[in-house]
């Protein structure tokens, strides 16, 4: 009796790619985006138009495009990324609408944004399906890291460089003004500078975990070993100082901190990097008069209710009208806050929607968060273990500074809320990161080949085939 050989190489059973329960919560996701419209527009227009079934199909056509792209490029790619995203972005444009008609009926001068933030919202989506269909391999990205690092701190100076007139917009220099439109450098300067961290964590790990000397239970790093903290802590002092930006400088330090603890495990680098934030943080206090205004207003806006701290006693008023339940899609007063369609579109959803909706809210950007982390645990490279944790953690993080800042748990900031407020440059930079993360999540879930058993003891060892980049 003759045994036949068997092959070299198995093939693992595929898996379910789960497209198909993403297109149909694409499908429940446009739904309910069309019913929060018609919500709106009865309230406030008092009637119904065939139009709101153009707007559901036009939103459906184009994440049906974003889900084509990754049923042709990434099959594998976690089936809640993209609805869940969806949903966020349909509410946010549902809201900026419901806004602009608050302002339409109020007779204000204020432009009409959502038009624009729809066409952003297209340019996002396109950008975001051809960074889906381009980027072959995320470990290419580990390639281009002192390059991205590079021009990460390039475009993030340029504002500070720039005079007031190009640069300067509610006392904070962080745009670049072009005829014609304008971009926040910050907002793509986090997603290279994730880049940056994570391939030179990743390439010079044993530099990060050397030991150091034994303090209070904790093994200190040798202060040669200390470089590139300090270089963090410089980049995001010279931020908060110059571009008079308190909340790009915390999450890009913030969002570094939480890739050197998991690159290194090592706590003591968080201690010592807490530590000289906080050391930045009080020195900037004493020596610039805006760092000063900002937590005089967060410990207490009532005391200028009418000037620095009119902001936050409307959006304190806002969340207390709102209650339990909220007012209700179109029945509240949101516009009475000011840039409620950027930086307060928390409060706005805050008010109609109250804590339960607002809750809803923060379970959707939840999901995206652990998907993102459980991407990072399951995909089998360091790198990419890294640059999805710490993209998933930027997140996390920029969703605390912002909720926190409109709430007054932490002194209010400039950043916006993802994929919901007015804004080009937050949209398509958060677009582009969702790119990298379903990358990142397809390369985790996709089966791989292994070595079968054969009759020589070489080969009946387990061994694993990985794939050149």
């Amino acid at each position: 009796m003759t045994t036949q050989p068997q092959p070299a190489v198995s093939v693992t059973p595929p898996l379910p790619t789960r497209r198909n329960a993403e297109l149909l919560l694409l499908c429940f996701a446009a739904m309910i985006t069309t019913a929060a419209l018609a919500i709106v527009q009865a309230d406030q227009d008092r009637r119904l138009s065939w139009d709101l079934l153009d707007y559901a199909a036009g939103f459906l056509v184009l994440f049906a495009g974003a889900h084509l792209a990754i049923r042709r490029f990434a099959p594998y790619a976690d089936p809640l990324l993209l609805p869940v995203v969806a949903l966020l972005n349909g509410l946010g444009l549902v809201m900026i609408h419901r806004l602009d008609l608050a302002e339409r009926f109020a007779g204000g001068g204020a432009r009409a944004v959502a038009h624009p933030q729809v066409l952003w919202t297209l340019v996002g989506v396109a950008a975001f399906a051809l960074v889906v269909a381009l980027l072959k391999d995320h470990r290419q990205l580990a390639r281009y890291g002192y390059i991205s690092g590079l021009a990460g701190l390039v475009i993030l100076a340029i504002p500070a460089l720039l005079p007031l007139s190009f640069s300067e917009q509610n006392g904070a220099k962080i745009w670049i003004r072009l005829p014609g439109f304008s971009i926040q450098p910050a907002e793509f300067s986090k997603i290279l500078l994730l880049i940056f961290f994570s391939a030179v964590l990743v390439a010079k790990r044993g530099l990060f975990t050397s030991a150091g000397k034994h303090f209070l239970g904790m093994d200190l790093p040798r202060p040669r070993d200390l470089a590139p903290l300090l270089a963090a802590w410089v980049i995001s002092v010279g931020v908060m100082i110059f571009e008079k930006d308190l909340g790009t400088s915390l999450l890009l330090y913030a969002s570094f901190l939480v890739v050197v603890y998991l690159a290194t495990q090592r706590f003591s680098w968080v201690v010592i990097g807490l530590a000289l934030f906080a050391l930045g943080s009080v020195a900037a206090y004493f020596a610039f008069g805006h760092v000063r205004v900002r937590v005089q207003t967060w410990l207490d806006p009532f005391a200028d209710p009418e000037g620095s701290g009119y902001q936050m006693v409307q959006s304190l008023f806002s969340f207390a009208t709102g209650g339990i339940f909220g007012t209700g899609l179109g029945n509240g007063q949101p516009d009475t806050v000011p840039a409620a369609s950027t930086d307060f579109i928390i409060a706005a959803f805050g008010e109609e929607l109250g804590l339960v909706g607002l809750a809803g809210l923060l379970m959707l950007y939840t999901i995206v968060i652990i998907r993102g982390m459980r991407t990072a645990i399951a995909v089998r490279d360091s790198f990419g273990k890294l640059l999805a944790a710490g993209l998933a953690s930027t997140l996390a993080i920029q969703l605390f500074i912002v909720v926190g800042g409109v709430t007054k748990l932490i002194p209010l900031t400039g950043l916006t809320t993802p994929w919901m407020s007015y804004g080009g440059s937050s949209l398509l930079a958060n677009y582009v990161l969702l790119a990298i993360l379903v990358r990142i999540s397809h390369a985790a879930r996709r089966p791989f080949r292994t070595r079968s058993r054969n009759i020589s003891s070489i080969a009946a060892a387990k061994t694993e085939v990985i794939e050149r980049v």
